[in-house]
């Protein structure tokens, strides 16, 4: 799993949240020899993601426990599918449970989000893509979750890319002076992009030399008619709040990219389950 290179440092993180000094209900009650079964069970229907996170969940627990799937990250699941079954020390399971839970339903929920998101643009040139407004700490996770959904990243962080907005234009002086500067400092192989809320603001990022104009907060007639003040000179990218907008309408203003915050900072886990049988 090489787009998780620090899956088990979030992993710990949260099973040491969730277990504290013990699992207090399940050692007094759980003979610590007992062998159990457990099937996760989908109570909804959704795009499935988090099934292998699941699985190192329990590996950092007891390296014992065995998960046969049924289905796979971007799989399409339905209500009463059995997504995959689990195997091992009963007390290891019941432990792990949770927070295995809880990362394959909000990671099946990104996912979900997302593919909606993607279904509503088929056909135009517009791509869905995130933004950073993720989980603290669940940053990667997240934005793996929206690539299972059909969608793409955004900047991973503040070093990943330069993104001119407001703040940085005011404390810049003026459009003009940030991407001069930005071109001058970052490295030249890094696009430039600049966020802008008026036409005066496109042409002058256009003139400086962005590469990427972001059209912030625009209806659909001021950004057809960006796109055609642009003409191809420059990526375009729609955003602010387009997880209430009309996505297909928004993309056939010929955008390029829409940027959704809500794919992440709002999406609601999917409903899965996992229901044990002992042996």
């Amino acid at each position: 799993m090489q787009y998780f290179f620090d899956l088990d440092r979030v992993i710990d993180a949260a099973l040491t949240e969730d277990i504290g000094t013990g699992d207090i209900t399940t050692l007094t009650t759980i003979p610590a020899d007992r062998k159990a079964h457990g099937r996760y069970i989908a109570k909804e229907d959704g795009v499935l993601c988090g099934v292998e996170i699941a699985e190192q969940v329990y590996r950092r627990i007891d390296p014992t426990i065995t998960l046969t799937y049924h289905f796979h990250d971007g799989d399409r699941i339905k209500k009463g599918d059995i997504i995959a079954e689990v195997d091992g020390n009963a007390v290891a399971l019941l432990t792990g449970e949770r927070v295995g839970l809880n990362l394959m339903q909000r990671l099946s929920g990104v996912a979900t989000r997302t593919a909606q998101a993607v279904a509503m643009v088929e056909g135009t040139n517009a791509s869905i893509c995130d933004t950073r407004k993720t989980t603290p700490g669940l940053r990667v996770l997240e934005k793996y979750a929206v690539r299972v959904g059909g969608g793409s990243n955004h900047r991973f962080n503040l070093a990943d890319g330069v993104l001119i907005k407001d703040n940085h234009i005011v404390a810049a002086g003026s459009i003009t002076e940030a991407v001069r500067a930005a071109k001058r400092g970052a490295p030249h192989t890094m696009k430039v992009e600049v966020e802008v809320e008026t036409m005066d603001q496109l042409r002058e990022a256009l003139a400086a030399g962005a590469d990427i104009i972001m059209l912030d907060n625009m209806d659909n007639d001021m950004m057809r008619e960006a796109v055609a003040i642009v003409d191809g000179r420059a990526l375009t990218e729609a955003s602010g709040n387009m997880g209430d907008r009309d996505l297909r309408a928004v993309a056939e203003c010929g955008v390029d990219l829409i940027s959704i915050g809500a794919l992440t900072h709002s999406v609601r886990a999917l409903d899965i389950s996992l229901k044990f049988q002992l042996l």
